[in-house]
């Protein structure tokens, strides 16, 4: 929902950062590998009960798929980088909640389970629209420096991101920020099946 907005405030953020490790010679692919690695790493901190860790490794996370994409931009956008970005992302923050169900089994696992499953559904509507969008010529222009066509919603990246960090900030709390979220995924993944429904009539 607030991805179009936050984007353009975040390229500016990390664009002299970017531009710098262009000119070190630090490939995109690198940078998001990397940060795959420190996301896992956020993971198993959260799996065993150190979230403050799982923060940083989060935030970490985050910051590398940032700037993978400006350095990508500036030597050359390739398939692959697009293909490793997005699948990336999308296995990164299906495993997040794996951490806190591991960390406290009795009071998290249901709420994960429900949780990785409504990304399952925001996940494959995404992923399934830009495929069919792609085929037929479709941009978005609200994204227009995305690799792939880019289907906004209710729940995006920024705000799962923001749910992240909450239940890193309170992890006690993380039963009921699952249920919530997981029903908000529910609703964008409507709009998504309803959308894709109606524009590939």
């Amino acid at each position: 929902m607030f991805d179009a907005r936050i984007l353009p405030l975040q390229k500016r953020l990390l664009r002299p950062l970017g531009a710098a490790l262009h000119r070190a010679g630090v490939g995109a692919d690198v940078v998001t590998l990397t940060g795959f690695g420190l996301g896992l790493g956020a993971v198993v901190a959260a799996a065993c009960g150190a979230f403050w860790l799982a923060l940083l490794g989060l935030l970490a996370n985050r910051l590398a798929d940032g700037l993978d994409g400006e350095i990508a931009r500036r030597a050359g956008p390739t398939d692959r980088g697009a293909f490793l970005d997005i699948a990336l992302d999308f296995m990164f923050y299906a495993l997040f909640p794996v951490g806190f169900a591991l960390a406290d089994p009795g009071a998290n696992a249901l709420p994960a389970l429900a949780l990785v499953a409504s990304f399952v559904g925001t996940g494959s509507s995404f992923l399934a629209f830009s495929v069919i969008a792609e085929r037929r010529g479709l941009t978005a222009a609200e994204y227009p420096t995305k690799g792939i066509f880019y289907l906004g919603g209710l729940t995006e990246g920024t705000e799962t991101i923001a749910l992240f960090v909450l239940i890193c900030v309170f992890p006690a709390a993380f039963p009921v920020l699952a249920w919530v979220f997981s029903a908000a995924c529910a609703i964008t993944t409507l709009t998504r099946w309803y959308a894709g429904w109606r524009l590939f009539a």
